[in-house]
């Protein structure tokens, strides 16, 4: 028995070898991947089959009790019995494939078993197709595993021989040499076989495993690449930044040359051929436009199809990487070889994934560039917005000062332009100085006062060196104005206003504050959160300011809102330091604010 053992290990070993080399082999890595169907099916059955053969053929013939070791081919006539491996093969055709491909693969070994003969031929072919079925059966029910764990398939290899052994005891006769077969050659084969099974599938997890970190290891290169090269590709595509794409492209891949195309002409060229791969070619292989067309990869692995003139181009292999923005074809990367054999499979992988984290990065920094558009036009919108009774109640003004006040009528002309120049200048900024800020709020004022000078009094208490605090543009005057209009309209003398700008530790404090009848108890939850174009206040004013406020400095800075306990109504809200911006000089005006008593 121990020598049985021994000379069994000795032959499965060298098979297990060469099963070794040949796992190592690109098509068979190839293969281990792909998704069964009937062609993957018959390619498994055949190459585990195979397999189970030549642990046939590097079996050992028993004769009368006596282990016979011939070479790799043992000899049979009708008094002869096997020990064999040929179980090894079927039962991982059964564990990789399932029951149609173990089934196949045990049909194939066991017809050449039937066709060795011996005393246990018979037996042998009729358990090796059994044993493929329930080899599969039992891979579907470990089927949340992808390759079967080693340990559970060295107890299926077992109970795969001591099935056969039954087979043996079922179907040779005479019955009592069926029994010393068993005896003779059972523990050997379980031992051998059950080893090699739990061996065979540590040799492809190791395979799939490896193929995972190449994959792995391949995407995070992609992602490497990708981030490099978008930076450029994000600025259009022209000669520099094609030219620039084609060099970083070159130096992270390394094939024999790098060309970068828009929709229909080379721009960039960068490599071997670069003498008369020029740029403005057009695109004229089938190649490139069914690549644009569809948008998919395509491998040219001809010369021919490359559709180079030139009688010594060294260009005979190229990936054609096409990329999209918005819904179309944006370009295209191609990626040049001397020899069809030197593009791999991990190659193309690599350029399936570039072209789509390119296309991707591409279409999620356009959807960022519109979603910035939209939310620009949505503030200019707002900022745009001039209150229709300011403009119009000025204009009055200035029609009763023509007859009374000449000289004051062209100075409130005068102011009114100012106030309408500098709102149509801050209206090209998200954030202005709050300087700025207070000489738009300062324009409004000196109008305002001509029509209530009798009434009001405005008071601005700034800190000094304010000169880093931005804020949006026009969001001073609405709040004094919907003091003025709401919080003052029924106080006839005596009506005060007091805007504070304060720096604080981590914020710079603003407040307008009036004494006037504060807002309406049904009004003041809702103001500045939804837009309210009632008689009751100016909720659109209020609104416009909250929502810029809001969108440009963030959740901390909306406005706070509440009736003061004596008298009148405080809005407030918080610039944080962090909100810094250089602004256009040529939008800065120098003057000082007033204080307007």
């Amino acid at each position: 028995m121990d020598i049985l053992t021994v000379t069994l290990l000795e032959r499965i070993g060298m098979l297990l070898i060469a099963a070794f080399i040949i796992t190592r082999m690109p098509s068979i890595k190839y293969l281990l991947e792909r998704e069964l169907n009937w062609k993957t099916a018959a390619t498994y059955s055949l190459f585990f089959g195979l397999f189970g053969i030549g642990g046939v053929l590097a079996g050992v013939s028993i004769y009368d009790g006596q282990i016979i070791r011939p070479l790799w081919l043992p000899t049979f006539d009708q008094h002869v019995a096997l020990a064999h491996s040929g179980t090894v093969g079927v039962v991982m055709a059964g564990l990789l494939g399932g029951p149609v491909v173990g089934l196949g693969a045990g049909a194939l070994t066991g017809l050449f078993l039937l066709l060795m003969g011996g005393i246990s031929g018979q037996a042998y072919a009729i358990a090796a197709p059994f044993v493929g079925l329930l080899a599969g059966g039992a891979a579907r029910f470990f089927s949340e595993e992808r390759i079967i764990s080693p340990a559970k398939s060295l107890f299926i290899g077992m109970f795969a021989i001591i099935l056969t052994m039954c087979f043996i005891l079922a179907f040779t006769t005479p019955s009592d040499q069926a029994i010393s077969l068993v005896n003779q050659i059972g523990i050997p084969m379980v031992i051998v076989n059950s080893l090699a099974i739990a061996v065979f599938t540590i040799m492809i997890r190791a395979v799939l495993n490896e193929k995972e970190q190449a994959q792995a290891i391949e995407t995070e290169r992609a992602l490497k690449i990708a981030d490099k090269v978008l930076p450029y590709l994000k600025r259009g595509l022209n000669y520099e930044t094609a030219h620039t794409t084609a060099h970083l492209l070159m130096n992270e891949l390394e094939p024999a040359a790098v060309a970068v195309a828009n929709d229909h002409k080379i721009l960039a060229h960068i490599g071997l051929g670069a003498d008369h791969h020029t740029p403005n070619s057009p695109l004229s292989t089938a190649g490139d436009k069914m690549a644009l067309y569809n948008g998919h990869v395509q491998v040219i692995s001809n010369q021919a199809e490359i559709n180079c003139t030139h009688p010594r181009c060294p260009l005979k292999a190229a990936i054609l990487i096409p990329f999209h923005q918005s819904g179309k074809m944006a370009g295209l990367i191609k990626l040049y070889y001397k020899r069809p054999q030197q593009i791999r499979a991990v190659d193309i992988v690599l350029a399936q994934g570039l072209g789509r984290l390119i296309s991707n990065q591409l279409h999620l920094a356009e959807a960022e560039r519109m979603k910035e558009l939209i939310r620009d036009a949505e503030l200019r919108q707002l900022q745009a917005q001039i209150n229709p009774h300011f403009l119009f109640n000025t204009l009055n003004t200035i029609v009763s000062l023509i007859r009374i006040n000449p000289a004051q009528a062209r100075t409130v002309t005068r102011q009114l332009a100012q106030y309408m120049r500098i709102n149509l200048n801050i209206l090209s900024q998200s954030l202005i100085p709050i300087e700025q800020e207070l000489e738009h709020l300062q324009t409004y004022l000196d109008i305002i006062l001509v029509r209530f000078s009798d009434q009001l009094q405005i008071e601005v208490n700034t800190d000094p060196n304010l000169s880093h605090v931005y804020l949006p543009p026009s969001t001073l005057q609405p709040l004094v104005e919907n003091s003025i209009r709401h919080g003052l309209k029924n106080k006839r003398t005596g009506g005060k206003i007091m805007i504070q700008i304060k720096e604080q530790q981590d914020h710079v404090y603003v407040c307008v504050e009036d004494n006037g009848t504060g807002i309406p108890h049904d009004v003041i939850d809702r103001l500045g959160k939804v837009p309210m174009s009632t008689g009751t206040g100016n909720g659109i004013g209020i609104y416009n300011v909250n929502q810029r406020l809001i969108t440009l400095l963030g959740e901390g800075s909306a406005l706070c809102i509440r009736n003061k306990p004596d008298e009148g109504c405080q809005i407030s809200f918080a610039i944080p330091h962090s909100i810094e911006k250089t602004a256009d000089p040529k939008l800065v005006r120098t003057g000082g604010v007033k204080h307007v008593h």
